[in-house]
């Protein structure tokens, strides 16, 4: 789903996790390394959970242990908010490629 900015100033974005084994140690390393790249505050969870996780924290990002085909929501503050959950998105969309841009 494309990404929006509330009124607030929070960028949202959702995708579906297409990856054949979930969020396991490959793509969440690609996930927090692109999550660093952001100078915004990013968080992630899947759709329905209650608790948002620190996009930047590869620890965190793994256990919270998401399956093929859920929904990974994403919300981020700052500046460049608008690319970090664009991009966070297509890394997603695209099944966390070895080229990340």
């Amino acid at each position: 789903m494309p990404d929006s900015l509330n009124e607030d100033g929070v960028a949202k974005g959702s995708v579906q996790l297409i990856h054949a084994v979930g969020m396991h140690a490959r793509p969440a390393v690609k996930l927090t390394k692109l999550a660093k790249r952001f100078d915004s505050e990013i968080v992630l969870r899947v759709a329905g959970a209650g608790e948002w996780i620190d996009a930047k924290s590869i620890a965190k990002v793994m256990a919270m242990r998401a399956a093929r085909d859920s929904i990974i929501e994403f919300e981020a503050t700052g500046a460049d908010a608008h690319a970090a959950v664009a991009a966070l998105v297509a890394l997603v969309e695209q099944d966390f490629p070895d080229a990340i841009r």
